[in-house]
């Protein structure tokens, strides 16, 4: 009987072995060898699947993307929110929680952003959100006002921009040990109540 061969795991496989890589050395000690090495199987192995070291650093960045975006739905989902506030903190936080998983992404993106000079498409995994994501986040920042009171300002897409750059800019602090996951959560928190105005305070626990 022939052998089942998971492709989609044997590309996972890989693409964490350049994530681990680009962890303890950076980008530029990624080679195509070295991620054999790492994971385990040989140079044709890899060669099979990504044909040149650009490709198989794309897949990668791709993965991390989708990989945060994932993080994001968990923390959610953990979180139980039941409100638009609650939901809108439950997904900032999730950039500056202590899960490892989480740190590893986003130590994996600090990794790859020295590139963005000469390939933008480097930074996509550290840039704030898509448009989508943020016209998302303006929705909850809108209801969440008007559950505390107040009034739309019609700025809410800026709003939602500038939380994805905070919460961004947070979790790297956290992913380098400047600051604790809980230090970075009350500055999350107090750039939140001073957006959503006056009213009750609704925490992600």
């Amino acid at each position: 009987m022939p052998k089942i061969v998971d492709h989609e795991e044997r590309r996972k496989r890989l693409v964490e072995a350049v994530w681990a890589l680009a962890v303890r050395g950076g980008i530029e000690q990624v080679t195509l060898r070295k991620v054999a090495d790492e994971a385990g199987v040989s140079m044709g192995q890899v060669q099979h699947y990504y044909p040149s070291m650009q490709a198989l650093v794309r897949d990668a960045l791709d993965r991390a993307v989708q990989a945060v975006n994932a993080s994001i739905e968990s923390a959610v989902k953990s979180a139980g929110a039941t409100s638009p506030e609650a939901l809108l903190r439950a997904c900032l936080h999730a950039l500056v929680s202590p899960d490892e998983e989480s740190m590893r992404l986003m130590r994996f993106s600090l990794a790859v952003a020295g590139r963005a000079v000469s390939d933008p498409t480097m930074a996509r995994v550290l840039a704030p959100g898509d448009d989508e994501l943020l016209s998302f986040t303006a929705g909850l920042i809108t209801a969440a006002r008007q559950e505390r009171g107040g009034e739309p300002r019609g700025e809410e897409h800026t709003d939602a921009d500038i939380c994805w750059s905070l919460a961004t800019s947070l979790g790297v602090d956290v992913a380098l040990g400047y600051r604790s996951p809980d230090a970075a959560g009350s500055v999350l928190d107090h750039h939140i109540d001073q957006l959503l105005g006056s009213g009750r305070h609704e925490t992600t626990s």
